[in-house]
């Protein structure tokens, strides 16, 4: 009977261990070289270095989108670009509107969604940084 109980908690042990999920699709990002800005007013930049990790396989296209966390109406916009297999989206892939509080630091959160050719998500990944 032990050896029996000890035998089903080993094999249910075993299926949970390889029913884990894969490793998530990762966003990492650093503000760069934009030009400071804090009044209210924002401009047109480059997009931000941006370093991705476990992106899905069959990803087509990557679409960014910045949000600022205290104003989350305000459309920064983003970007779309073709995934070519690199873990490193290098600035100038597309142009969006700057973070630019007026008084103060805002949280910023980027959002980075792959797809496949279709068009259909395959997963979303974000990260966040303060501004300025």
């Amino acid at each position: 009977m032990r050896h029996a109980l000890a035998l089903g908690v080993f094999i249910v042990s075993a299926g949970v261990l390889s029913a884990q999920p894969a490793a998530a699709f990762s966003l990492s990002f650093d503000w760069g070289n934009i030009p400071k800005c804090t009044t209210g007013r924002p401009g047109r930049v480059p997009n931000p270095v941006f370093k991705l990790g476990k992106v899905p396989k069959g990803t087509a296209t990557i679409r960014f989108d910045l949000k600022d966390l205290q104003v989350p109406r305000y459309p920064h916009g983003g970007g779309k670009v073709a995934y070519t297999g690199k873990s490193t989206i290098a600035p100038g892939a597309f142009k969006y509107n700057s973070p630019c509080p007026p008084g103060g630091r805002h949280t910023y959160e980027w959002t980075a969604v792959a797809q496949d050719k279709a068009g259909k998500v395959l997963a979303t990944a974000k990260a966040k940084r303060k501004y300025p």
